[in-house]
């Protein structure tokens, strides 16, 4: 029997991801620099937020210059690409995520390096962040498939990103070997022709009324693969 052709919205070669602001109503998306290490090492620096860092790659940043070299580090770098998340309320960073394992021949690309301090983690500020970035990928770069990985044991990072939309694809045993210990990795992915779907649930999600006066959510967000 011959073999049935994926249907899918966008064909690859996709584009490659360059330093730009995507503005969201509550977020914004900005190419991560020094300057955003002040305002991010005292978003993610107060106890017991340096857990965040138990699945990450780096140890916690011992202080705001300390994270500024890291990221000057990194700014030069095309993958991972570094985004700050900065609310727009206050302008200051309150987290950064990347794109990573850009693949545009292929139309795969990855978010991960996710770093979300506590005033954004479980908020609007959080979904809006991932849909942005989403929305980027999917809409302005031609991507055909978005990654999320973890830590297998991170229990959170799993729950959120079926909550986001990803699909639960199933863990690589023995993948990496991070700071001295085996990891496995949750694999999730979402697609280019789940976009549309998602993208509607996630902006009807987004909007104000949605949200009562201390920012708690009136209707869940209600797209868990």
């Amino acid at each position: 029997m011959p073999q049935m052709a994926t249907v899918f919205a966008n064909a690859p070669p996709a584009h490659v991801p360059a330093r730009c602001i995507l503005a969201g109503r509550y977020v914004r998306l900005e190419p991560l620099s020094a300057a955003h290490a002040g305002d991010l090492f005292a978003a993610i620096s107060q106890p017991p937020q340096p857990s965040r860092f138990d699945y990450l790659s780096e140890a916690p940043p011992a202080d705001a210059a300390a994270l500024a070299c890291w990221i000057e580090a990194r700014s030069g770098q095309a993958d991972p690409l570094f985004s700050a998340v900065v609310e727009q309320t206050s302008g200051r960073a309150v987290g950064r995520q990347a794109l990573m394992r850009i693949t545009p021949e292929h139309g795969v690309i990855e978010i991960g390096n996710i770093l979300w301090s506590d005033a954004m983690a479980r908020t609007r500020l959080a979904t809006e962040a991932l849909y942005l970035m989403a929305a980027h990928v999917f809409e302005d770069l031609g991507y055909r498939r978005l990654e999320w990985k973890c830590n297998a044991q991170n229990a959170a990072s799993r729950r959120a990103a079926l909550r986001f939309g990803f699909r639960y694809e199933g863990i690589f045993l023995q993948h990496m070997w991070l700071k001295g210990a085996n990891r496995d990795t949750a694999w999730f992915a979402m697609l280019d022709v789940q976009w549309p779907v998602l993208r509607e649930r996630y902006a009807a999600w987004l909007q104000p009324e949605n949200f009562t006066n201390d920012g708690r959510q009136l209707r869940s967000l209600g797209i868990s693969a």
